[in-house]
């Protein structure tokens, strides 16, 4: 069953860093900049990421300390979505609860199990890193810098 989910607009980049990859997003607010570099980190990991259905729907919590911490462990919990059997990557990443007082996020996948056949395999993401990750949100600014190891 197809899940009639509209897509947002990309609202990520991705930037050059020695032998890794900076992953930038933005969003009206903080909550849009996460989903936003989960979704980056995915496109980087199939060279065509349209070809992604959104058939299929994952759950996904995470928490942690902190911002950085909660950001650290929600795309690792992503990740490990994509790296367990059956491998699942979503098209569509939407946080359903936020909250950044306990540091807790609830989210939810909308995509199909990875096939090869169909989803050209990009860059292996091995680990999410705390190196350089940055956090701005303010008036001005809601935005994402995170460094995976690839």
């Amino acid at each position: 069953m197809a899940f009639a989910q509209q897509l947002p607009e990309q609202k990520y980049e991705y930037l050059d860093h020695t032998a890794d990859v900076q992953l930038h997003s933005w969003g009206d607010n903080l909550t849009e900049a996460f989903e936003q570099v989960a979704m980056a980190m995915f496109g980087y990991m199939t060279t065509d990421y349209d070809s992604v259905e959104m058939t299929d729907e994952m759950e996904v919590e995470a928490e942690g300390e902190d911002m950085m911490s909660l950001l650290f462990h929600f795309l690792d919990e992503w990740l490990f979505v994509f790296s367990a059997d059956p491998f699942f990557i979503p098209r569509k990443v939407e946080i359903t609860e936020f909250d950044n007082v306990n540091f807790k996020i609830k989210s939810k996948g909308y995509g199909e199990t990875f096939d090869i056949q169909k989803h050209p395999q990009g860059t292996e993401v091995k680990a999410i890193t705390y190196s350089n990750m940055q956090i701005y949100d303010n008036d001005e600014m809601h935005e994402v810098f995170v460094i995976i190891d690839i």
